[in-house]
C-alpha cells in the first residue's frame, strides 16, 4: 500500500489532557479502497483508513480510565483487545486518518474523569410539605372545575 505524504504528521502523539498523552507509535494505520464519495478516484486510491490500537496493552492510559475505557467500549474492542477504527468519509487518506485519531481522542475523553459517585440523600422536611401543598391545590383546582360543571341541583 503506498501511503501519501501529508503536512500533517500522523505519528503525532495524542493529547487528551495534561494527564493522559497517547503515543503515536501505538497506532498502526492501514489503507484500503474506500466506498465513500469520490467518483473514479475510489477506484484507484486507498482513501479508506483503518486505525487499530491495542488499548490492553497501551503504557499510556492510567489504569482507572483504562479500566472504564474497557467496560464502556466493549462492544468496539476486539478479543485481542484492539480498538478499530474505520474512516472513509473524505476523498483524502490524510484526512481520513486525521478523522479516525480526532475519534479516538473523543472516545478517550468521554471516559477521562471518573463519574461522580452518587450520595443518596432524602427529601427535606420543607420539601416534602411544599410538595403536599401543591398536590393539595391541584387536586382543588380540579374539584372546583368537576364541581362548576354539573348542573343545579344535580348531587
Amino acid at each position: 500500500m503506498i501511503m501519501t505524504t501529508a503536512p500533517y504528521n500522523l505519528n503525532r502523539d495524542i493529547i487528551v489532557n495534561r494527564w493522559i498523552r497517547i503515543l503515536g507509535s501505538e497506532f498502526t494505520l492501514t489503507y484500503s479502497r474506500s466506498s465513500g464519495p469520490g467518483g473514479q478516484n475510489v477506484n484507484k486510491v486507498n482513501t479508506k483508513v483503518t486505525l487499530r490500537w491495542n488499548v490492553t496493552d497501551s503504557p499510556s492510559l492510567p489504569a482507572a480510565v483504562k479500566q472504564r475505557f474497557l467496560r464502556h467500549y466493549a462492544a468496539r474492542i476486539t478479543e485481542s483487545g484492539d480498538l478499530v477504527i474505520n474512516s472513509q468519509k473524505t476523498r483524502s487518506q490524510s484526512s481520513n486518518a486525521i478523522d479516525c485519531r480526532q475519534r479516538v481522542q473523543q472516545l478517550i475523553t468521554a471516559v477521562a474523569v471518573a463519574p461522580k459517585v452518587r450520595r443518596k440523600t432524602r427529601p427535606s422536611k420543607g420539601s416534602k410539605e411544599r410538595r403536599l401543598e401543591s398536590k393539595r391545590q391541584r387536586s382543588s383546582l380540579k374539584r372546583h372545575r368537576r364541581d362548576s360543571k354539573r348542573p343545579p341541583g344535580d348531587e
